[in-house]
């Protein structure tokens, strides 16, 4: 049996999208009648992922690694506590760092993001407004007003400077990382603060332990630098084409984007179907 580990935006679906190609979409289906298992690995909470199951996946890794489910079973689970909560989101707010924090199953967004791209008159930041309001309408992200203490797992940011989110780290640097992406192309700089005790690669050897399967019939597809864990982890790696730069240089192959079928003829070239 083999593993196969998708991560969803870029990857398995345009970015914020909900719907994978037919092409992926039957690729998946094949692979699994072989018997081989298929995994989202992704960022995106529980809530953002699970439109996705109704096209046959065997479970999912959720939030980098923070939520692991293996058919029915949640076989790891691991929010932040609320002290840490408490002094992330109070350190970002004190350095003007916008944010989105994930919960289970909600994200809720700083609406103050949306005013300040607003006050801005240049095209890049109209752009950048315009996908956000996209993006959180696609995902069914909340405004921050309605947030109510929920446990959480992962938060993303978005900061006018780097020099405001390394002032905001120095606080919580000694429980997360700081995985910045690269350049975007709109003048603000996108991050994802992640707790250090998890990460997609080491929650691809927690399945491979509950399944016993070894690491090295293992398969996984990415395409930005959250997924830098994942490629170090499995047997083979894939970078989509559109993948950030250090992506590709890490990556086993390469393979067209999604658009252009490419896990279907990866799958293909990898004899997974």
């Amino acid at each position: 049996m083999k593993l196969v580990f998708l991560d969803i935006d870029g990857t398995l679906t345009e970015p914020g999208g909900n719907t994978p190609p037919d092409s992926a979409i039957e690729a998946i289906t094949t692979t699994r009648k072989k018997g081989n298992q298929v995994f989202l690995c992704t960022g995106r909470n529980q809530g953002m992922t699970s439109p996705l199951m109704k096209y046959g996946f065997d479970g999912m890794i959720l939030s980098s690694g923070g939520r692991i489910i293996c058919g029915d079973e949640v076989i790891y689970d691991c929010p932040m506590t609320k002290k840490q909560r408490i002094r992330v989101i109070t350190s970002l707010d004190t350095h003007g760092v916008y944010k989105t924090v994930e919960c289970c199953f909600d994200s809720y967004t700083d609406e103050s993001f949306k005013e300040y791209l607003s006050q801005s008159t240049d095209d890049k930041s109209s752009e950048l407004l315009r996908w956000r309001r996209q993006l959180e309408t696609n995902l069914n992200i909340l405004p921050m007003s309605e947030y109510k203490d929920e446990p959480v797992y992962k938060i993303v940011v978005m900061s006018p400077t780097v020099e405001q989110l390394y002032a905001a780290r120095k606080d919580w640097s000694d429980d997360f990382n700081l995985v910045i992406q690269e350049p975007d192309g709109f003048g603000i700089v996108n991050a994802e603060i992640m707790n250090k005790e998890f990460d997609k690669g080491r929650a691809i050897k927690q399945i491979c332990e509950y399944l016993h399967v070894d690491i090295s019939d293992t398969y996984g597809f990415g395409d930005s630098m959250n997924d830098r864990e994942l490629f170090e982890a499995v047997g083979v790696s894939v970078c989509m084409e559109n993948g950030a730069g250090a992506m590709k240089k890490m990556a086993d192959m390469i393979c067209p984007t999604v658009s252009e079928d490419g896990i279907k003829k990866s799958f293909i070239d990898l004899e997974l179907i």
